[in-house]
């Protein structure tokens, strides 16, 4: 019996277990979480969502922070200028050459030999001055023949007269006929023309004897001899050369080539310096006299002559020397660097900046230049943003982005 209830004991106590180990399992399904694993869990959800924005938006930073980098590395980065405007006076150099201011060249008008010159070069010389003589040995003998002629002319002429008028007192008397009266009245007045003719060769004969002394045509200076003694001289330009040349060098002439787009700025009266490469330290006045008004076709300038007072002798025909014009200021003129200039099949031009700092392109024509700057007639202002040295790659709308303190 005993047995039996132990047995039984023994079961029944297993499904006590049982029943104890089911509702021990059961329990904790039917009863709500505690309160501090809610606020755990709902922590754990709000960092995970916090986590994976924060992550995304670092991505999209990253992002377009590389893009901007790309693009600014992409973007050339340019050195802006602005142009300003010239000096208040502006100052043009030009080479010029001084002429006589009277010069010329002497001729024989009679052939024959020189016996003898007078002057040298560089002699000063007055105005009907002596400067050489010919001999003339078939002109004298001209002269003579002429002289010759011419007395055989009166006494013929004296002849006719004193038969003309007999021969008027006979046809009172009708002694002889009107007509020869008329025939020895014409025979007078021709004679008197022959006499007049002959008078004629030998004033002729005469003036060429003159020419015999070579004399200086005005007050001035000897600056070439180009005979000597016993030299064949043969009258007139195209029968042989000049003797000598005088030069009137109390004032000079100064002529310069301006170029056109300066020419009208220089007018009558104006004064311009002279430096002489051979004076150095000294510097003499000029003053405007004429202008061409034609423009060489070769070199594009305008030729324009200025008078330079010469009475102490200082300058010299020929030479040549700087020229410094003061032109006033032109406020539509601006000047640039040189380095902003572009070259292109277009022709020359500037790259400009606009607002937005994008490339425009823009036409000009220079006007002066000087080497380092240019001077830009029209088109641009002091208020244009330029840019310096701009690279061969940029083109019209090109954003660029300005080196650091530029604005």
């Amino acid at each position: 019996m005993k047995k039996s209830d132990a047995k039984s004991d023994g079961i029944g106590g297993r499904r006590d277990e049982a029943k104890v180990s089911l509702t021990d399992i059961q329990t904790p399904l039917h009863h709500p979480l505690p309160g501090n694993l809610k606020s755990i869990a709902l922590i754990v959800i709000v960092v995970a969502v916090v986590v994976v924005i924060w992550g995304v938006s670092s991505r999209h930073k990253d992002m377009v922070a590389l893009t901007t980098l790309v693009n600014e590395q992409s973007t050339p980065m340019v050195k802006v200028i602005q142009p300003v405007n010239t000096s208040a006076e502006q100052t043009l150099m030009l080479p010029g050459t001084l002429q006589a201011y009277n010069s010329a060249s002497v001729y024989a008008r009679v052939t024959g030999y020189l016996r003898h010159w007078a002057v040298d070069i560089g002699a000063p010389v007055k105005s009907g001055q002596l400067l050489a003589d010919i001999e003339t040995p078939e002109l004298d003998q001209q002269l003579k023949q002429s002289e010759a002629n011419l007395e055989t002319a009166l006494a013929n002429e004296r002849l006719t007269a004193i038969t003309n008028k007999r021969w008027k007192n006979l046809l009172s008397t009708d002694s002889v006929s009107q007509q020869e009266a008329d025939e020895k009245n014409g025979d007078n007045e021709a004679k008197k023309a022959l006499v007049n003719a002959a008078k004629a060769d030998v004033d002729r004969l005469r003036a060429l004897e003159a020419f015999k002394r070579i004399t200086a045509p005005f007050d001035g200076v000897v600056t070439e001899r180009k005979t000597d003694i016993g030299a064949l001289i043969n009258a007139g330009h195209d029968a042989g050369h000049e003797l000598f040349t005088v030069a009137d060098v109390h004032k000079l002439r100064l002529y310069v080539n301006v170029p056109q787009s300066y020419a009208h700025q220089i007018n009558p009266g104006m004064k311009a310096k002279l430096d002489i490469p051979g004076l150095p330290g000294q510097t003499f006045t000029a003053i405007f006299t004429a202008n061409s008004r034609t423009v060489n076709q070769d070199s594009g300038t305008v030729l324009i002559e200025l008078g330079v007072d010469n009475t102490d002798g200082k300058l010299m025909p020929g030479g040549y020397g700087n020229v410094h014009f003061n032109l006033p200021n032109d406020r539509s003129v601006v000047q640039v660097p040189a380095s902003a200039l572009v070259f292109r099949k277009e022709g020359l031009s500037v790259a400009a900046l606009t607002p937005g700092n994008h490339v425009a392109f823009r036409p000009v024509s220079i006007s002066h230049d000087s080497g380092t700057f240019v001077e830009i007639a029209s088109g641009l202002s002091t208020s244009d943003r330029l840019i310096d040295n701009p690279p061969d790659s940029l083109e019209n709308g090109d954003q660029v982005r300005l080196v650091e303190g530029i604005k």
